[in-house]
């Protein structure tokens, strides 16, 4: 009975590996299978804005455990704040030498704008004297390449491309500190009744001044009408917002409605803005009869807090007032192709997570 026992078990064995029914996967060589195919292709970008490198800087290394595919410094990366280009550069160093940006870099990609502080001056425009040393010194910390065209116009606009399987992701830097043309302060600041904090600025109604200047906004519709399956908008300043008094797009309302119709008349879908500057985070979901919902994810505060979050009813999710960083990931391939917007706190807490289809964000019949 033993030896017929026996020879079962191995007749059972035998026609079990024929059949296949084994844990190995097959041939890597067959055609991809429901179980074996792989899993739609995404992007993973991560930024933020408002560090301060004379104080610990421990997000880094939480934004590293998150794997991004990249990290966008969206300004206000240093607080600078001279006209003395030593003390910008020893600025510079001391983020170098932190050994949270040292594993960032190490890790993951890095791409930068600016906004004021780096740039220069709080709240400075094409008046700071020393926009030029000033990008020789943002240029080589971050160090771009000697043949990118960053070195050949004024300011630092750029844009890149990223390649996920057959998509094209486009990425575009904006400068709105070289050519921004500045607007008068509030005279009533400190003394507007209806609010509960000073307002800095009002908008202009002066349809001359200018956030990019015209070069830039000549680039930008060049840029607009390349081919791209997603675009990511990287602002220093906030472009959804409604006005606050603070800096931001809303300041110049003819700019951020030509950004619009410029988004319309080169039919460029799939793109969202990215921001920082008010040292907290939020979404706001920017709407105008005539274009698809521009949404805008800002993530400001690397470091730096607010003790309270401007009205906007613009407004769909935060404020998140904690020190945190931004995360899209970008599904491109999936069978309803979308980005997951996210923002994750010191304690790596995820406290946002807002997902916006493609299908939203572009025009009919495109």
């Amino acid at each position: 009975m033993k030896n017929h026992s026996f020879l079962l078990l191995l007749c059972l064995a035998l026609m079990l590996a024929s059949s296949g029914c084994s844990k190995t996967t097959g041939n890597k060589d067959e055609p991809a299978t429901s179980e074996n195919k792989e899993q739609p292709a995404s992007l993973k970008i991560a930024f933020g804005s408002c560090g301060n490198p004379y104080r610990p800087l421990p997000i880094f290394d939480r934004i590293v455990e998150h794997q991004p595919d990249l990290f966008i410094f969206l300004g206000d990366n240093i607080y600078g704040d001279t006209d003395d280009m030593k003390i910008l550069r020893a600025k510079y160093q001391n983020l170098a030498d932190l050994p949270t940006f040292q594993n960032l870099k190490e890790h993951t990609e890095i791409l930068a704008i600016w906004d004021d502080h780096d740039y220069g001056r709080n709240d400075a425009g094409n008046e700071y004297p020393h926009k030029e040393a000033s990008k020789q010194v943002f240029l080589e910390f971050f160090e771009e390449p000697k043949e990118s065209s960053r070195y050949q116009h004024q300011g630092i606009y750029h844009s890149v491309t990223r390649q996920v399987g057959e998509k094209i992701v486009q990425i575009i830097l904006l400068d709105g500190r070289s050519f921004r043309d500045s607007i008068p302060r509030n005279p009533q600041r400190g003394k507007d009744k209806h609010s509960f904090y000073p307002l800095d600025y009002l908008p202009t109604k002066d349809t001359s001044k200018s956030m990019l200047g015209e070069a830039q906004w000549a680039w930008l519709e060049q840029e607009l009408l390349k081919p791209a399956d997603c675009r990511i908008i990287a602002s220093g300043t906030q472009f959804g917002i409604e006005y606050n008094g603070y800096e931001a797009w809303a300041n110049y309302p003819h700019e951020q409605e030509r950004f619009v119709q410029l988004i319309k008349k080169t039919q460029a879908n799939n793109l969202l803005f990215i921001s920082g500057d008010v040292h907290y985070a939020e979404i706001s979901k920017f709407e105008r009869p005539d274009c698809y919902p521009l949404y805008d994810i800002t993530s400001s505060g690397l470091n730096h807090a607010h003790k309270f979050a401007a009205p906007n009813k613009n407004r769909i999710e935060g404020p998140i007032m904690d020190n945190h960083f931004g995360l899209l990931t970008l599904n491109l391939t999936a069978p309803e192709p979308h980005v997951i917007a996210e923002i994750w706190d010191i304690r790596d807490n995820q406290r946002v997570e807002h997902t916006i289809q493609f299908k939203e964000i572009r025009f009919a019949g495109k």
